[in-house]
């Protein structure tokens, strides 16, 4: 069994789905790789480094999207890739599932296709593909080193014989994997930080990296609401999300760095900051918008630009982070796919030895749940 690796042109994309280090670990289950030249080169990872690693190196992608029997990815094929692909082929990678109108043509063409950010992730098992957590990870880290980059000011406070130099006010919207990483390394750096998100049960988590919470007056019938969901299905009431407004309001409108993180599954970025807030804001902040691929969080920017506002703030709408650190985001990447491609093989065949077998087993709790293409059939659900 053949797994493929093809070039990534989707723009500001530098990672490739499988590394050499992961090929090696696909050998020893049995599979083979074929790698389509090139296809690592801007992950800095070479062809001589996949046939060191085991894998055939392929003249172009058409080769390998005709001989694997699965493709593994970053992002979506074309429609016309999609269309060189036989019956029975498996296409496995992050495929913006909710909206990606190359579904229908998967299907025609009989591919089984599983998109990695269905991922269950509160399966204990599935942890380690978490392909959302481990990139999330990386982009947080990555996100505070552009701002610091941008910003005009240190981020620690100096003490000097010419005055003291305060420590820069970082402010976090959105407190998920990404959030949490961006405020630990802001710490990291020196920074004052606070944090924002519409759960209130990850407070604790905010404080235990060193971010202040912006607290938000709750009612009892809301704490009671927050507390039975966990935090993430409860619908504020309309007085509080005016008072997180004004919370928000006055943190990003004296801040130095503004990080934003907020993102829906199929839907468009929720807009956090507005150009009022923004108009307040001091000549020389820097807002970095890790939304800026699905709409953006804040008012004004541009997907992969830098916009400079009257004045004087930089809006940078940051197109996809992890690939600007795409050596590691690749490995963690592949890593997270090779452990998603464990769960085809059947533990008695591994233990044989031999040519393994992919099984495609749609009541396997994770595969059911990452597979939106099927026997000819779109099996998502459009929200």
């Amino acid at each position: 069994m053949k797994i493929g690796v093809i070039n990534v042109t989707a723009p500001h994309e530098k990672r490739v789905a499988i590394t050499p280090d992961a090929t090696k670990k696909l050998k020893k289950l049995g599979f083979d790789v074929i790698v389509a030249s090139g296809a690592g080169r801007e992950a800095y990872y070479t062809d001589q480094a996949y046939e060191s690693a085991g894998a055939s190196i392929a003249s172009s992608d058409a080769e390998v999207l005709s001989q694997a029997d699965m493709i593994a990815l970053v992002h979506d094929l074309t429609p016309d890739q999609i269309s060189q692909l036989s019956a029975g082929k498996i296409v496995v990678g992050m495929l913006d599932p909710y909206r990606n109108d190359n579904l229908d043509a998967y299907a025609k063409q009989g591919v089984t296709v599983y998109a990695m950010e269905l991922l269950p992730r509160t399966l204990s098992r599935a942890q380690n593909m978490d392909v959302l957590s481990s990139q999330a990870n990386l982009a947080g880290y990555k996100a505070v080193l552009m701002a610091a980059n941008e910003y005009v000011r240190p981020f620690p406070m100096f003490m000097t014989s010419a005055g003291t130099v305060k420590p820069a006010k970082v402010v976090i919207l959105g407190v998920g994997v990404a959030g949490l990483q961006a405020i630990a390394t802001a710490k990291r750096l020196g920074a004052v930080v606070e944090a924002s998100d519409l759960r209130p049960s990850v407070r604790e988590q905010v404080e235990s990296v060193g971010g202040k919470w912006l607290d938000v007056p709750m009612s009892d019938e809301e704490k009671e609401k927050a507390k039975a969901t966990g935090g993430y299905a409860w619908t504020p009431s309309e007085q509080y999300m005016k008072d997180q407004a004004i919370v928000v309001d006055k943190a990003v409108s004296n801040a130095d760095i503004v990080i934003t993180t907020a993102q829906i599954p199929g839907r468009n970025a929720p807009r956090l900051i507005h150009k009022a807030t923004i108009d307040k804001m001091k000549a020389g902040s820097v807002i970095i918008d890790m939304a800026a691929s699905t709409g953006g969080n804040v008012e004004g920017n541009v997907s992969g630009e830098t916009v400079m506002t009257d004045n004087g703030v930089r809006i940078i709408g940051a197109a996809n982070i992890p690939a600007l650190l795409a050596a590691q985001s690749s490995d963690l990447y592949a890593n997270n796919l090779v452990n998603f491609i464990t769960t085809f093989l059947d533990a008695e065949q591994v233990k044989a030895g031999g040519a393994p077998k992919l099984i495609v087993d749609m009541n396997d709790e994770i595969q059911g749940a990452l597979a939106v293409t099927h026997d000819g059939q779109v099996r998502l659900q459009k929200r």
